[in-house]
C-alpha cells in the first residue's frame, strides 16, 4: 500500500538533498510524521496545506517503513498512517505535484 506526506517543493528539494526527514515543525511537535491515504490526501491538502503554492505529494510504500508506521484514529474517527521515526529518501517512490485547487467558483466578482 501506498501512502502519501504533502509538503512545499522547498522541503522537498532540502530533504532531497540531506537524504533523511525529520518531519515538518507540526510533525515533531505531534511526535511522529503525519501521511494520508490517498482517498485522504485531498481533504489533508485542503485544510492543511491551502497557502502552499507550490505543493508535492511524496508516495511512500508503507512495507518499506516496518514497525515504525502506525495507523491510528484522527480526523473524523479515520485511521491515518503515523511514522514514529525519520523518513529515509529512498523509501520515497514517486514525488508528484499537487496543483493549486482554483479559487474561481464560477462566479462573477467585482
Amino acid at each position: 500500500m501506498r501512502i502519501y506526506k504533502l509538503m512545499a517543493r522547498a522541503d522537498w528539494e532540502a530533504f532531497r538533498a540531506v537524504g533523511t526527514f525529520e518531519g515538518s515543525a507540526d510533525d515533531r511537535r505531534d511526535g511522529f510524521i503525519h501521511f494520508s491515504t490517498e482517498e485522504q490526501t485531498p481533504e489533508t491538502a485542503r485544510r492543511h496545506f491551502a497557502d502552499v503554492a507550490d505543493l508535492v505529494a511524496l508516495e511512500v510504500e508503507t512495507d518499506r517503513l516496518g514497525a515504525a508506521l502506525k495507523w491510528e484514529p484522527s480526523r473524523g474517527g479515520a485511521l491515518f498512517p503515523h511514522l514514529y521515526g525519520v523518513l529515509d529518501v529512498r523509501d520515497v517512490v514517486e514525488v508528484a505535484d499537487i496543483p493549486k485547487p482554483s479559487l474561481n467558483t464560477g462566479a462573477s466578482g467585482s
